[in-house]
């Protein structure tokens, strides 16, 4: 069974992993790996991609570890969806498609543009719903494992408004799930590896790694619970995705 030595390998292995991984891309420095955050200066995209990578190798190890506690297992499952959340995050990012909330999408889909917010709501929707039908038995816990992971990623990105927000929202999510296994512990470890650098306004995750991230908690989450556990955490996260529309939507209206 993997233990308390499970967890801070799973720890170690995402924040080396992603640090490793980001200063290699800082390295080349590609200048189409950057973009104006929310106050105008330049930063780089390459915590995305570093924190996506870190989280799957440490998600996939410890889910690879033949542990009998479901919350240690998956066989993949977890690492399936942060690199599947990452991919559809990532085709956000390169798109530059930057309209908030479910609804402009919706509309412009009404109007026969599929927009990349809508590729990428579909994509992890369906990458979670693949994840939660792996992690879980019977259908009812498969479909609420699927909106957990999915909603998880959705959230996270929803809150990645500010520097570091994002980064800080994980470590807060994640915490409580360092007493049941390892999963959780990865997203932890790769955010707090380039925390700093987000904070301090040189990177930031996009939402290749807001998406990654958040579907690594929602994996956790879905994991350490049962069937009450999984409608109270979907509960709650359709509700903040309907309070982030409804905010959206009040940003955007004229004034």
């Amino acid at each position: 069974m993997i233990g308390t030595s499970g967890r801070v390998g799973a720890f170690v292995v995402a924040a080396g992993v992603t640090r490793a991984v980001y200063a290699a891309l800082r390295r080349r420095d590609d200048p189409r790996g950057r973009r104006e955050n929310h106050a105008g200066r330049s930063v780089d995209l390459y915590a995305g991609p570093a924190t996506a990578l870190g989280t799957a190798v440490a998600v996939g190890s410890a889910a690879s570890r033949g542990s009998s506690r479901p919350e240690d297992g998956g066989r993949g499952a977890a690492a399936f969806a942060v690199l599947a959340a990452a991919a559809c995050g990532a085709y956000d990012d390169a798109k530059g498609d930057h309209r908030r909330g479910l609804r402009a999408h919706l509309g412009a889909l009404h109007e026969g543009e599929v927009t990349s917010g809508t590729v990428k709501l579909v994509g992890i929707g369906a990458a979670g719903l693949v994840a939660g039908a792996l992690l879980k038995e019977r259908p009812v816990d498969k479909v609420l494992a699927g909106v957990v992971i999915a909603g998880t990623a959705h959230f996270v990105n929803l809150v990645d408004v500010a520097p570091g927000r994002a980064g800080l929202t994980v470590l807060g999510l994640a915490a409580p799930g360092l007493l049941r296994g390892p999963i959780a512990a990865a997203p932890m470890g790769a955010a707090i590896a380039v925390l700093a650098d987000d904070l301090g306004e040189r990177t930031m995750l996009g939402d290749t790694g807001a998406h990654a991230l958040g579907a690594a908690v929602g994996s956790a989450v879905a994991a350490g619970n049962g069937r009450l556990g999984l409608a109270v955490h979907a509960a709650g996260l359709i509700a903040a995705a309907a309070f982030g529309e409804r905010v959206s939507t009040l940003a955007r209206s004229p004034v």
